[in-house]
């Protein structure tokens, strides 16, 4: 019987973890966390991710502040705003909300951004700990932190023996969970749409993870019978079933076939997003006892 995996459920259990974590850190540091979070222009998107962090963050118990600047604000302004934050020593995470205005460099920003305040793990430096397998010193990207989490709760910390296929190469989702799976000690295969027999080399996954960004790419009979599926893609299509205009979120994979045969599996929405903002939360736990050189806390679900 196959196992559909509620991000909603585990995001609240990990919330729950980093809330009592803030609690304890405002104890030793008789301060709050702190998170600032910069969104440039007014794309509806980032504005509607903007407000759930921030409104996460102040559940948690954090000091969360939002910065707004204009969609034609300078890449000056912005580079000069991330290195007032970096000196400020009640913020903890600065996380940048991407995509930002054309004008300006993103790369450029995300790096201004320090290492040690860096929650989205962009950081050239925290790329690098993760590739060196220095994750308890690193600060990783939220998504595939989160749906490592997922993972472990299905199938454990350790994954030796295991083999895990991630289907995209981005350096936000798909390099960064391929370092995590590796640390576990699974099979790591990076898969991509230009992957000869792509659907061969997913058959062959115990773990698969699809972060492809193209809907429903991943069909039902790729699946391996009891196989885990973590489903990070995000699509926005058509429903006119909904009335017109109306559309729909769904996922890399085609969640109905593929739920037949895997053993567990994320659906969308409902899945690995929730775990996101919660890793952010996590992650911002993470870097205000680090920079106070307190016991690094570690993140658990239920298995």
């Amino acid at each position: 019987m196959t196992t559909t995996i509620d991000g909603k459920a585990a995001a609240a259990a990990l919330t729950a973890q980093v809330t009592q974590a803030a609690a304890a850190f405002r104890g030793e540091a008789a301060r709050a966390p702190g998170l600032a979070v910069v969104i440039v222009g007014e794309d509806p998107a980032s504005k509607v991710y903007v407000g759930a962090k921030g409104r996460t963050a102040r559940d948690c118990g954090f000091h969360s502040i939002e910065h707004a600047l204009p969609k034609d604000a300078a890449e000056s302004d912005v580079l000069a705003l991330v290195e007032r934050l970096n000196r400020d020593d009640a913020i903890d995470g600065i996380l940048v909300q991407l995509p930002l205005p054309a004008h300006i460099d993103a790369k450029r920003v995300t790096q201004a951004v320090a290492p040690e305040k860096d929650v989205d793990g962009f950081s050239f430096i925290n790329v690098g700990k993760l590739g060196a397998g220095d994750i308890d010193d690193a600060l990783v990207p939220c998504t595939p932190a989160g749906s490592m989490l997922l993972i472990e709760s299905v199938r454990g910390r350790d994954l030796s023996g295991l083999h895990a296929v991630v289907v995209g190469r981005s350096n936000i989702v798909g390099k960064p969970m391929a370092q995590l799976l590796l640390q576990a000690n699974a099979t790591v295969t990076i898969a991509h749409s230009r992957t000869a027999d792509l659907a061969a080399v997913c058959r062959s996954a115990d773990i698969l993870v699809a972060a492809v960004g193209r809907p429903e790419m991943i069909k039902g009979d790729w699946i391996k019978p009891g196989a885990t599926v973590i489903d990070v893609g995000i699509n926005r299509i058509p429903a006119p079933e909904r009335g017109e205009g109306k559309t729909r979120l769904i996922g890399d994979v085609e969640f109905g076939a593929a739920a037949t045969r895997a053993g567990a599996i994320t659906p969308v929405p409902g899945g690995v997003g929730p775990m996101t903002i919660a890793m952010l939360m996590a992650n911002t736990v993470a870097a205000a006892r680090r920079r106070r050189k307190l016991p690094a806390h570690v993140w658990r679900l239920a298995s």
